[in-house]
């Protein structure tokens, strides 16, 4: 691995008047920290006890796109879809947000040094995101494979010809244990091809010695692993290769275990046989044929999603030496970003559901105690689970809550496009003025399937279009088309979970960047016929991960008491027409038709 690729300076905000109240009796103050690691930074708040955020700190780091790469089959051949992160460029970016909050609270008068104050810290992340790396060498083997890299695609075409079953579609094939369809999406798919291509990894799991020693992790594995190990006395190689720290957690929770396609979702444990399903075609074990798997002990330990017992904070070193960060603070929770944002909107209810619009799109609704195998494209997975609590009598941990997900890649990414790539605005903010300048569409659609369709669809041979263009459309139009895009997608997930669930949904609570955009919100409310909540806090991601530390260790005593401190901050109520709200919706089906078959087995 080479060295870390921070990218930018770390951001750091406080909000004075919270601090002037802390500052007036610190004695008296608790504060929960959260880690938000998201696809292109990391962030990191310290939120009160009294649910407010007194400071935020963000780190972006740079996305690694491989033009071509010595594992990419042929040579020459193209790496377009394939994504990367350097693991070391995400943990330097979590450090140092933790390390200039710490600095720059003492700077305002706050001195953190003293971790009392502290009571734990939440960790939330980019879920799929998967990484290999030796616990004893410290060695990574490889970049981090990111969520929406598309070059396991081909590896889930054969993860399913390898488990095919007569009269059962082979995306199903792992459904019934999982909740899930074979897909590029799901980070089996990438440990995969981590496996099938990457030789060092291949010796050392053929290696008796060291096949005990590989380890792989989404990135609340890798982040928790890190914070809560020591720092190795040799640190870096000779050819400037980073080391991974010795010692630490090696754990996930359910919520993130249950976007592997290994784990059984009723007993809530890696399945060995799911395990051997994913990896047996692998050409990992053409040398050795008594080893034809990954062994168990390298998948991280599942706990529940907030309990006091994950892990305890080594320290982080800050840059005047000696001092150091969040020493021995626990680490009271872990979360996928999806689940957290569904835990941080208060959505603890079956029937309550959230959507956050970032990269992609995430639709998500609580649905109980029981996994709801879902027949209409959407995903089963585990929203969270309650663990051990100090202060709490009960010593087993709560049943985990179960979701129905509908996922979509392409949302504010969508918007990026036609930034970075399309040079049609400068930034997003221009978007709401640029839609609001023409009246409708005009029956133009855009269809962003950029690397096929996810959620509901499941179709990785579409391809993004524009249909219905004239001569009379203009910028404003392409531009309205893409963010009626996100609504008319959100709508998909919508109906396809009433249907799973035969809950019609009596609102929306949404979060995400896009919420800031009046224009999407009231189209989105418009074409799904109902309201659209937007929370006083938009940051739900990294509160939820926060809410769930802090209830680990006391600073909440219940769900109930949590409850009471998320506000509603603004509502958009559909006022569409019917018969406008079936044209569009008819117009949009259609253009989906029209992105489907374009990649073919000679394309």
């Amino acid at each position: 691995m080479a060295t870390s690729n921070v990218k930018y300076e770390c951001k750091v905000a406080i909000n004075d008047f919270i601090l002037a109240s802390i500052l007036s009796d610190p004695e008296a103050s608790s504060l929960v920290g959260s880690i938000d690691n998201g696809t292109s930074s990391s962030r990191f708040l310290l939120i009160t006890s009294a649910g407010k955020i007194l400071s935020t700190a963000q780190v972006e780091y740079e996305q690694c796109f491989p033009s071509s790469s010595p594992y990419n089959g042929n040579e020459g051949a193209s790496c377009a879809g394939w994504h990367e992160h350097n693991p070391f460029a995400i943990w330097d970016s979590v450090a140092m947000c933790m390390v200039k909050t710490v600095e720059e609270l003492a700077k305002h008068g706050l001195d953190l040094s003293n971790a009392s104050i502290v009571k734990a810290v939440g960790i939330t992340n980019q879920r799929e995101t998967t990484v290999a790396w030796n616990d004893r060498t410290g060695r990574v083997y490889y970049n981090a494979i990111v969520w929406d890299d598309t070059r396991t695609a081909e590896t889930a075409d054969m993860i399913m010809k390898e488990n095919k079953q007569p009269n059962i579609n082979p995306q199903d094939v792992l459904r019934s244990k999982t909740g899930l369809p074979v897909a590029s999406y799901f980070a089996a798919t990438k440990l995969r091809w981590l496996i099938d291509n990457i030789p060092e990894l291949q010796r050392d799991l053929n290696s008796p010695e060291e096949r005990d020693h590989v380890r792989f992790g989404t990135m609340d594995t890798w982040i928790l692993y890190m914070l809560t190990g020591y720092r190795r006395s040799v640190t870096e190689m000779e050819n400037n290769e980073r080391l991974a720290h010795i010692g630490g957690e090696f754990k996930t929770d359910v919520s993130n275990a249950s976007r592997w396609l290994f784990m059984n979702l009723e007993t809530m444990s890696w399945d060995e046989s799911l395990v051997h399903s994913v990896c047996k075609g692998s050409n990992c074990w053409s040398n050795n044929e008594g080893i034809v798997s990954v062994p168990l002990s390298a998948l991280p330990k599942i706990v529940p999603s907030a309990d006091c017992t994950i892990g305890t904070i080594h320290g982080i070193p800050c840059s005047d030496k000696g001092s150091i960060a969040f020493k021995n603070v626990t680490v009271g929770s872990m979360l996928g970003d999806q689940q957290a944002a569904l835990f941080g909107n208060n959505c603890v209810l079956p029937g309550m559901a959230k959507c956050t619009y970032g990269t992609g799109l995430f639709l998500l609704m609580n649905s109980g105690v029981k996994p709801m195998i879902s027949t209409q494209g959407l995903l089963t997975t585990v929203a969270y689970q309650i663990g051990k609590r100090i202060g709490s009598e009960e010593s087993d941990p709560s049943p985990p809550m179960y979701a129905l997900e509908g996922a979509v890649a392409f949302s504010g990414s969508t918007i990026n496009w036609l930034r970075d790539r399309v040079d049609l605005i400068n930034s997003a903010a221009e978007t709401e003025a640029l839609a609001l300048s023409v009246a409708s569409n005009e029956n133009m659609y855009l269809v962003p399937a950029f690397s096929g369709l996810f959620a509901p669809h499941w179709r990785p041979d579409a391809r993004g279009c524009m249909v219905g263009l004239t001569a009379s459309h203009a910028k404003a139009h392409i531009v309205r088309a893409a963010l009626e895009s996100s609504a008319y997608q959100a709508r998909e997930v919508f109906e396809a979970m009433t249907r799973d669930s035969n809950i019609n949904l009596k609102e929306l609570r949404v979060d995400g960047g896009a919420t800031a955009n009046k224009f999407m919100m009231q189209f989105q409310a418009d074409i799904l016929d109902t309201p659209v909540v937007r929370p006083e806090y938009l940051e739900t991601t990294a509160m939820g991960a926060g809410f769930a530390a802090g209830l680990a260790v006391g600073v909440w005593g219940s769900l109930e008491e949590l409850s009471k401190m998320w506000k509603s901050d603004i509502t958009w109520h559909p006022n569409m027409a019917k018969e406008e709200r079936a044209r569009c919706w008819k117009g949009w089906n259609k253009a989906v038709e029209r992105s489907l078959g374009w990649i073919d087995d000679d394309n």
